[in-house]
């Protein structure tokens, strides 16, 4: 299982699926591929399993399991964060690779306006998008600028802990929820007693939890967490909805008070198959914005803020960066287009801005209209 697993990672794998009845498959780039040619029986799955599973009282009770997240290191190839579930009665395994070394904001590629955002003393960062978009990555990137860079005392919460941070100017202390804390909201509460700075909560998923982190950022603190949302603006709505209807409104006060910024992405395959790219929108919560959020304005309007910002205070839409990519030839235009938060819009101004390209003496209309689908920019 090792050696395969070895195999995978050599080929550039990002997840490896081991499920019974069915060959090893793993996804590179963003294809799902067959790396075996013998189907894992229910017996092997169990011992993969078994070999895995990081907590002595799981591993006695296995075949009890349904579902069970935690960490493992293979040498040569790194940690995985994996996920033990139970399918047709059977054991199944996905594994997720983490890279060995926290990477910095440069070298993901993400905008420079993240380092300004992490240099808050205070309030609340928000990392949104969907599973497998590279949120735990963002996060440990940010940890690892202000690690470098600030004198502080930064505290994870972790389910489970994916990157391993080591300390520089700061110090960091990394708690896995379920053998280091019970529960993401106890392990908050606790940690406003272990003088942090900075938390870093890996979701939000409770009102305990987002209630405690809104009152940790009110008080002080920099927290720092994650949000499963398709946009920036819309995790506003995802945090007010877990709030029974008469809290909203006080909520979205406090929200509007502590919130620094919020972080959406999505990664995009990148023109001709060559791996992944990451698509981000920034929203910096500007005086503006902040009205827009106390005052309940429409997405539209903070979209509209967020385009406009962009010089002045680094914000951005999904849109603006997607044809920021097609235009330095990373992104090909559809896939540009399907990842788009409005497509039709999309495809309006990137017509619009070619025909003024070609308006000035340049060809790229004809690019665009390289098939009807306008496939490439």
């Amino acid at each position: 299982m090792e050696q395969l697993i070895r195999a995978a990672v050599d080929r550039g794998a990002r997840t490896i699926i081991i499920k019974a009845g069915d060959v090893l498959r793993a996804r590179i780039d963003d294809d799902l591929v067959k790396l075996s040619k013998t189907a894992f029986t229910p017996d092997e799955t169990r011992a993969i399993a078994t070999h895995i599973i990081d907590r002595e009282e799981i591993r006695e009770n296995i075949d009890e399991l349904t579902d069970y997240d935690c960490a493992w290191s293979l040498d040569g190839c790194g940690r995985f964060r994996v996920n033990v579930l139970r399918q047709r009665s059977t054991l199944m395994l996905v594994l997720r690779r983490i890279p060995g070394k926290v990477p910095t904001i440069d070298e993901l590629s993400l905008p420079m306006v993240l380092e300004d955002i992490a240099d808050s003393d205070d309030g609340l960062i928000l990392v949104t998008g969907a599973t497998g978009s590279g949120k735990s990555t963002t996060q440990a990137a940010m940890i690892g600028w202000i690690n470098r860079n600030r004198r502080k005392h930064i505290i994870t919460l972790e389910d489970p802990i994916e990157y391993l941070h080591e300390d520089d100017q700061s110090t960091i202390t990394q708690r896995d929820v379920g053998s280091d804390t019970t529960t993401f909201a106890h392990g908050l509460r606790q940690a406003l007693r272990q003088d942090p700075n900075v938390i870093l909560i890996g979701e939000m998923r409770d009102p305990e939890t987002i209630d405690t982190a809104i009152k940790a950022a009110a008080t002080g603190h920099l927290v720092i967490s994650t949000l499963h949302s398709p946009t920036t603006v819309a995790s506003i709505s995802r945090l007010l909805a877990v709030f029974a209807e008469d809290e909203r409104d006080l909520v979205r006060m406090r929200l509007g008070d502590v919130l620094r910024g919020v972080v959406g992405q999505r990664l995009v395959a990148r023109k001709g198959g060559q791996g992944l790219v990451a698509a981000i929108e920034i929203m910096k919560v500007t005086g503006a914005i902040r009205d827009c959020i106390l005052m309940s304005r429409p997405v539209e309007r903070i979209e509209a803020l967020m385009q406009e910002g962009t010089q002045q205070y680094g914000t951005q839409t999904f849109d603006q960066h997607l044809m920021e990519l097609v235009k330095a030839d990373v992104l090909d235009y559809s896939t540009a287009r399907a990842a788009a938060t409005r497509p039709a819009d999309f495809e309006l101004v990137m017509q619009t801005l070619a025909t003024d390209d070609a308006g000035h003496g340049e060809t790229k209309v004809d690019s665009l209209r390289e098939d009807e689908a306008f496939q490439q920019f």
